[in-house]
């Protein structure tokens, strides 16, 4: 399986050499050339590690079987134990695929306990000596997740960027707290957009590239605009699917839509590759909070970055700039070039661009969109305790109110992305509480009201010190890179 950028598909690069460069020098992202066919009567009774190793032995296909079941089996078979990808069903016609029981207690545990493996690997078959700096965007949850995932490893240094007061502050201690030799943690003026523009601009800075290549270092992200983060959230809509089937939920064969809180279009973007894989979806709901700018997308086929920027509730999702909507367009269209002009005029002074109808009605084929604002997600938070006994994060709660705006004939499933104890003020605000003082407070009080049981992780960040404090402006980012 080769690899070519979603703006110049004259290059082909291997799996492991896509994974080690992370990103095209041209800013593209690295899509597979096709989408391997699987039958779900070839991964019956497989448990969640063999399932991710034979599913990405399909695409990874310069990595070893053997390197791939024990990356998985070290990956998966401990960390989130019988916890791994569970399926619940929350009513009728409807199940929450909770991804939060690893490590992080979020979704990004699937890929980045994996990813770091991948990319050792990479080095390995590539032979590549040099050492690694890896510049990680994040809007809360990839930041503690890639840092969990990477510390400690050798020739390897990590720096994460996250938007000043734009994470919940559970979010913000996990990472600052951060234990590791080789990890350093940064506060970013602005808004997640405002550091993933900063981090993209070090990628495609030719003097930089230069500089690092005297120094024998080479650069990566751990962010989804990296194959090697993107490709293991694919397994989860298999296992999610086999479990309902298992359940005797589902009849196999028959499609199940799912609703995915969306913010850099990555999660949704994996289930569209199962989908094309041959999994029975039927619709893939992308679901927005008040920054509804996918929707506005899905509704009109014009992408406008240039407008009023919330910060909401659910800030994983407060994304104006959805990087892996990128790779969907490449899909779609077929055409590079095409794709490198919508690029370059997203990144200009209009920040914007407009797909012809065509394309449009192509992307709505196996997609549909809603939007939840701060009220609605409250509301459908609360409602969802109250009548189901299911308790859910804001971000779960905007697919949540989603998912029965957009209900359709088939069963749903929800994915789950994020503990609720990581946005406990606001949980307890959508259930008629006062937030407290603190973070560890907002735990203490959640717990008392709803007994639902704090995770571990979560429990011990009161006895942690901050390591980071500092604070940059997404210009100083390559001075930060630099001095790594």
């Amino acid at each position: 399986m080769k690899y070519y950028s979603t703006r110049d598909d004259s290059l082909r690069l291997t799996a492991s050499a896509a994974i080690l460069q992370g990103i095209s020098s041209e800013g593209g992202l690295f899509v597979p050339e096709e989408f391997p066919k699987i039958e779900l009567s070839e991964l019956k009774g497989l448990t969640y590690p063999a399932l991710a190793a034979k599913i990405l032995g399909l695409y990874l296909t310069d990595y070893s079987a053997e390197f791939l079941a024990h990356a998985t089996e070290t990956c998966y078979g401990t960390a989130f134990g019988e916890e791994v990808a569970k399926t619940v069903k929350v009513h009728e016609g409807l199940y929450s695929l909770e991804l939060w029981h690893g490590p992080t207690c979020a979704f990004k545990d699937y890929a980045l306990q994996l990813m770091p493996h991948l990319l050792v690997e990479a080095k390995r078959i590539q032979k590549d000596e040099s050492r690694t700096l890896i510049l990680v965007a994040t809007s809360g949850d990839t930041g503690k997740a890639a840092l969990e995932g990477y510390k400690n490893l050798p020739g390897i240094e990590i720096a994460v960027f996250y938007p000043e007061s734009g994470t919940s502050e559970t979010q913000r201690l996990q990472m600052v707290t951060q234990e590791g030799n080789n990890v350093h943690v940064y506060a970013v003026k602005g808004n997640f957009d405002d550091a993933q523009t900063g981090v993209k601009r070090v990628f495609t800075n030719k003097e930089f590239a230069a500089e690092l290549t005297q120094k024998n270092c080479h650069l990566t992200s751990a962010n989804s605009i990296n194959w090697g983060r993107l490709a293991p959230q694919i397994v989860y809509y298999f296992a999610s699917y086999l479990s309902l089937v298992a359940q005797g939920e589902i009849k196999e064969s028959e499609p199940v839509d799912f609703c995915v809180p969306t913010g850099n279009f990555g999660d949704i973007l994996a289930g569209y590759y199962a989908k094309r894989m041959g999994l029975p979806v039927g619709r893939l709901v992308c679901a927005s909070n008040s920054n509804r700018i996918l929707t506005d997308f899905g509704e009109s086929g014009v992408y406008d970055a240039a407008r009023e920027f919330y910060k909401t509730s659910s800030p994983s999702m407060d994304i104006l700039v959805s990087s892996n909507l990128e790779r969907l367009l490449l899909h779609k269209s077929q055409d590079a070039q095409f794709v490198a002009k919508l690029m370059t005029s997203l990144a200009g002074e209009e920040k914007k661009y407009e797909i012809p109808e065509e394309l449009k009605q192509s992307i709505l084929e196996d997609f549909a969109f809603g939007a939840c604002d701060e009220a609605a997600c409250f509301a459908k938070l609360a409602e969802t305790y109250k009548s189901d006994n299911y308790l859910a994060d804001p971000h779960t709660a905007v697919a949540l109110e989603v998912a029965a705006t957009q209900q359709g004939s088939a069963p749903c499933v929800v994915l789950s992305t994020a503990n609720p104890y990581k946005f406990s003020a606001a949980v307890l605000k959508a259930l008629g509480e006062s937030a407290k003082l603190s973070d560890m407070a907002n735990i203490a009080a959640l717990h008392a009201l709803t007994g639902a049981a704090v995770p571990t992780p979560l429990a011990e960040l009161s006895h942690k010190t901050a390591r980071f404090g500092e604070t940059i402006r997404p210009e100083e980012i390559l001075r930060v890179a630099r001095s790594l």
